[in-house]
């Protein structure tokens, strides 16, 4: 992308706050922006960006988290510009639950989520009564038990709904025993338990390979795009705009493409 692109992108921004959107107020425009994301791809995918963007005049400061909380809880307090990381279910429950008002920018890529198992080579192999860790937040817990129905495992009381919770399995032919703990110990877990539902950023960060290493992987078509996140006072700021831009430029859908062998794919 280049000078001429993000300009332009710049002044529509500011030209809609100028206009005035409801009760959009552009946040301060100058100095570096504090951008929230995990380490793998996230982080990774800015760092690349990073020095493209100086070269435009536009500085980030990325600050890498292990969970899925603090990136939002600081982004709603406004310690952070935005941040990078999460689907629009996990946001949509985030803001549900605390009562926040943050807003989608622009989808990026997907990371199919996968089950991994370090005792079994394949789901058939799986012996009856088999322990299975799966995320605990509403959101990749519903997303969990429709990759494992997907995959023969279990049935759901309603396939489509994104929010399922263990209580809506009406079948379970394997008698699977699942145990709910955060996204970010799945990988430790893994030699603890028979099978365990890992999120793709972190089964990277664990060197895990999630095309040959899962047993079921969700396809490319997977609705759980991850997005760049902001606040409704700051989404015209034309630093925001010229990162989200950015993010979906050719250059790093390449890079993705190149770094990631599937396990990230850029959003269409």
């Amino acid at each position: 992308m280049n000078r001429r692109s993000l300009l332009t992108l710049a002044a529509a921004a500011t030209a809609l706050a100028a206009c005035g959107q409801g009760a959009d107020k552009t946040a301060g425009t100058t100095g570096p922006l504090m951008v929230g994301a995990t380490a793998v791809p996230h982080a990774e995918i800015l760092e690349h960006i990073k020095p493209l963007l100086a070269a435009e005049g536009i500085q980030i400061e990325i600050k890498v988290f292990n969970d899925y909380v603090q990136p939002n809880t600081q982004l709603a307090e406004g310690r952070l510009d935005v941040n990078y990381f999460q689907t629009k279910p996990y946001l949509d429950e985030f803001n549900a639950s605390r009562g926040s008002d943050l807003i989608t920018v622009a989808g990026v890529h997907v990371e199919p989520l996968g089950a991994y198992s370090r005792r079994f080579r394949s789901l058939a192999a799986l012996p009856d009564g088999a322990e299975v860790a799966v995320p605990n937040d509403a959101s990749s817990i519903g997303r969990s038990l429709i990759l494992l129905q997907k995959a023969g495992l279990v049935r759901l009381r309603d396939p489509a709904n994104p929010l399922q919770t263990l209580r809506d399995i009406v079948e379970n032919p394997k008698n699977l025993r699942f145990r709910e703990l955060e996204s970010a110990t799945l990988p430790r877990v893994l030699d603890q338990v028979d099978m365990a539902v890992i999120n793709t950023n972190y089964a990277l960060d664990a060197g895990l390979k999630p095309r040959t290493d899962a047993l079921t992987l969700e396809g490319a078509d997977s609705p759980y795009v991850n997005y760049l996140v902001a606040r409704p006072d700051n989404r015209t700021d034309p630093r925001i705009v010229a990162l989200a831009a950015m993010l979906r430029s050719q250059a790093v859908k390449d890079f993705i493409a190149a770094k990631y062998d599937g396990a990230v794919i850029p959003a269409a």
